[in-house]
């Protein structure tokens, strides 16, 4: 009789080593026997207690009435425990039977995890592929232990070890656990560097993100352990480092990561070969497509002979390169830069060489690591479609778009090899990152004014996209409740549409002596213009309540027969009604800003109009405009000019109302209080703002490095605002009937009042109204905390009106879920 081994005792013994004294151990050999071979009269399975016989049978290569041999039963045997159904199988023929013994896996009862602390057991959950009601086979569960430890060292406990047990339970059923000891998270010693000159250990440090453990670090992610794999990641930054800062034959020798004695720590020192410093020399672009002029294409370069040389700027230029080409109508199209060094003039030569490449279609789309978002929401931002011609310029621009949806840290676009040679597939690679926001804000003026404001808002709701915002503000200022949606693909078409529900009251009486109180909804839509540009529509519908105690809108009477005037003038007692507004809105957006979110290059403008009228109480015209340009010298500092401007004016002979007037300050004018500048009413008894029909204010802003480590995640930038408000309606500057006189202090004696007579017609000097330039500066620290981001704002006024409000500084913070 033939014997054919199907499994080693050695192996079996070995694994009953790995799972103690608990774990199922084939009984022996799998062994199969045959005689001389023949042919199968019957097949009979014994053994198997859940399986059916027939199941067993439909996995076997042969049949009744077949001729079997000894390879033709190993064949059966190899592929019975393919299925990982059988611990054990043997398979005897004997006069023409073929007899199949198995040994049945156990099915799992549940998976437990014992002396995990430093893990949640959902994330262990997530990690391992075994499953309660599935099959045990040790090989799976030898693989989720090796999983788990993984999982371990990535989490900076490189020590931790994982034992697998099972339990046996009745009907072939089993418990198996993880038990698992942690050990001491492996933290970073020091990090030291070898043959750096150009830059110091500090500085070095700064770049890779392998952290010294420190215990005041607590603001930072957790660098600081040990990780192999972070190490690799490091040297690409330290070359990255280098290379942008002109060392082209930099290189990283080698990296080691030492354990200390006490096995407490590791110290990882990196040596570094830095090499000479280079400059660019010549740089031009070689082409044979007569569609591209080469000067063109040269003065799109953004490399000058003699700029320090930088990686960055060649990822640029190809950049560049590739979409000027790609605007020219080369969907295929091959820029590859060709480097000279000249070790002698410390000069790098570069030559672009662009070609057309050969014809490749875009074969399938992935998207992948989106967890919450759907896949549709991240295909419908694609501006290439499974099918296109593969064209660069639209990959990157769908990766900015992608970006721009505000839902993921990260974007990566990559081909990949598609089915066949002129076919590539794109895998779409997001990061997601939160997209609700629980927000809190918080304003302190000079005057001790303190508003804050509570906010939910979540950007991706259901993972569709969706915008949903509900927001409430209590505050001595104002109190305020409003609910906004936002559908961004409405009806399936690229146009966002969405409804505003809103009720607020305004408390003024410290700086306007009004106040207000508005319920109104506001529907919108927004739709592409261009390929940079979208248009929009709105209507709003909304009631306006403004009211001003009547004591001080009203004369009265003394006991001897004289009049008092009234407190307020007749500008601000004149608002008082309840007012139903009609409106009307359109506008559109050019956006040429090559990131949406942290724009380093490009510009936008935006125009709106609003005509107020259409029915309702109120007619005006209000049209606004916003336009901002962004420049980027390194990525430390990028320079931006914001500027915005607008005008409001009635018609019908309606006047423009107070509520309907622009207020600047605050957020809007950094150093100056919420509606801080403009015109105003300056009697003695009242200080009052009035809102102004016109403004126009520019922002310059640069920011700086802090010289922090970027892991702290705080950022500052440099300021200066100006600009002006003003412009009342005519009848807002003059005396009115019933008006009191206008007393203000005397300038030349501020112990002396000047007093003005009201008369009719004549222009009441309480009234403010100086279209002249204000102007503030100062520095504004961005941190990312724990907490979620936090902005400080300190100013300096540079230029204002003796009337005007100040203040000197203002915080706001928001965190995210």
């Amino acid at each position: 009789m033939l014997r054919t081994r199907a499994s080693s005792a050695a192996l079996a013994s070995g694994l009953a080593l790995l799972f103690g004294t608990t774990a199922l151990v084939a009984p022996g050999v799998a062994v199969a026997q045959q005689e001389q071979g023949g042919v199968i009269q019957r097949i009979l399975v014994q053994g198997n207690e859940r399986i059916e016989a027939t199941t067993v049978i439909s996995y076997l290569p042969v049949a009744p009435g077949e001729t079997v041999d000894a390879q033709r039963i190993d064949l059966a045997l190899k592929a019975l425990f393919r299925t990982d159904l059988f611990s054990d199988v043997s398979i005897d023929f004997q006069n023409g039977d073929l007899v199949v013994t198995v040994v049945e896996n156990p099915i799992i009862n549940r998976v437990i995890f014992e002396g995990n602390s430093g893990l949640k057991e959902d994330k262990l959950r997530d990690e391992v592929t075994v499953r309660p009601r599935g099959i045990f086979t040790r090989a799976k569960a030898q693989g989720d232990v090796q999983r788990i430890v993984e999982l371990y060292r990535r989490s900076g406990r490189i020590s931790a070890t994982v034992t697998p047990q099972i339990i046996e339970l009745p009907q072939k059923r089993v418990d198996l656990i993880f038990k698992i000891d942690e050990g001491p998270k492996s933290g970073i010693l020091s990090v030291n560097f070898l043959g750096n000159r150009a830059f110091s250990d500090n500085d070095l440090r700064d770049v890779v993100v392998t952290e010294e453990s420190r215990w005041y670090k607590f603001f930072s992610s957790s660098q600081a352990n040990y990780d192999p794999d972070r190490m690799e990641y490091d040297k690409e930054q330290l070359r990255k480092h280098y290379r942008n800062r002109g060392y082209y034959d930099f290189r990283v020798s080698s990296a080691v990561a030492e354990l200390s004695p006490d096995r407490n720590g590791f110290v990882v020192t990196y040596t570094v070969d830095e090499g000479p410093r280079y400059r660019f020399g010549k740089v031009e672009v070689q082409t044979e497509l007569q569609k591209l002029d080469k000067r063109v294409l040269e003065a799109l370069i953004p490399i000058r002979s003699g700029q320090g040389y930088q990686d960055e700027a060649i990822e640029q230029a190809t950049d560049a390169l590739t979409f000027a080409a790609g605007a020219a109508g080369f969907a295929f199209v091959d820029v590859r830069p060709r480097y000279t060094p000249d070790r002698e003039k410390g000069v790098v030569d570069v030559t672009f060489q662009v070609a057309e490449g050969p014809r490749v279609y875009v074969d399938r789309i992935d998207i992948v690591g989106n967890t919450q978002t759907l896949d549709y929401v991240i295909r419908r931002e694609m501006s290439v479609v499974e099918g296109d011609a593969y064209n660069r310029a639209l990959v990157d621009r769908s990766k900015r778009q992608i970006r721009a949806l505000g839902y993921f840290k990260e974007v990566e676009i990559e081909e990949v090899q598609g089915s066949a040679p002129d076919r590539t597939a794109l895998q779409v690679r997001v990061e997601e990152q939160p997209t609700g926001e629980l927000s809190f804000s918080a304003g302190y003026s000079s005057v001790d004014q303190l508003v804050l404001d509570l906010g939910v808002t979540q950007r991706n709701f259901r993972g569709r996209g969706q915008d949903v915002r509900a927001r409430i503000s209590v505050g001595s200022l104002r109190q305020q409740l409003d609910f906004s949606f936002t559908e961004p693909r409405f009806l399936g078409r690229d146009v966002a549409a969405g409804i505003d529900l809103y009720g607020y009251r305004y408390d003024l009486s410290e700086f306007s002596a009004y106040e207000t109180t508005t319920y109104g909804t506001t529907f919108r839509a927004n739709f592409p213009l261009s390929i940079d540009s979208r248009g929009a529509v709105r209507y709003t519908l909304r009631q306006d309540e403004i009211k001003i105690d009547d004591f001080f809108c009203t004369a009265t009477t003394n006991e001897d027969g004289s009049v008092n005037p009234p407190v307020y003038s007749a500008v601000l007692c004149d608002q008082v009604g309840t007012f139903i507004t009609s409106l009307v809105g359109y506008g559109a957006r050019l956006d040429r800003r090559n990131d949406f979110l942290n724009p380093t290059r490009g510009f936008y403008i935006d125009f709106n109009q609003d005509v107020a009228g259409l029915g309702g109480d109120v007619n005006f015209i209000r049209t606004d405009i916003e336009a901002a340009w962004f420049y980027g010298f390194t990525k430390d500092f990028i320079f931006s000019i914001t500027g915005s401007a607008g005008y409001v004016t009635g018609w019908g002979g309606d006047p423009v109302r107070i509520n309907d007037r622009y207020y600047k300050g605050g957020l809007t004018f950094r150093g100056f209080e919420t509606a801080g500048i403009g015109p105003r009413d300056v009697g003695l008894q009242r200080t009052d703002a009035l809102g102004g029909k016109a403004y126009a204010i520019s922002t310059v802003e640069l920011t700086v490095p802090t010289f922090l480590p970027e892991q702290y995640g705080i950022k500052a930038a440099l300021f200066s605002d100006f600009g002006t408000l003003g412009k009342l309606d005519k009848r807002d500057l003059l005396f009115r009937a019933g008006d009191a006189g206008c007393t203000v202090l005397d300038p030349n004696d501020p112990t002396q009042t000047i007093t003005t007579p009201a008369v009719v017609g004549t222009r009441n000097p309480c009234i403010r109204d100086d279209i002249s330039l204000r102007a503030s500066a100062g520095v504004s620290i961005f941190w990312r905390s724990p907490m979620g981001p936090i902005r400080f704002d300190f100013s300096r006024v540079l230029a204002k009106e003796d009337y005007d409000k100040t203040e000197t500084f203002r915080f706001s913070t928001s965190t995210r879920f």
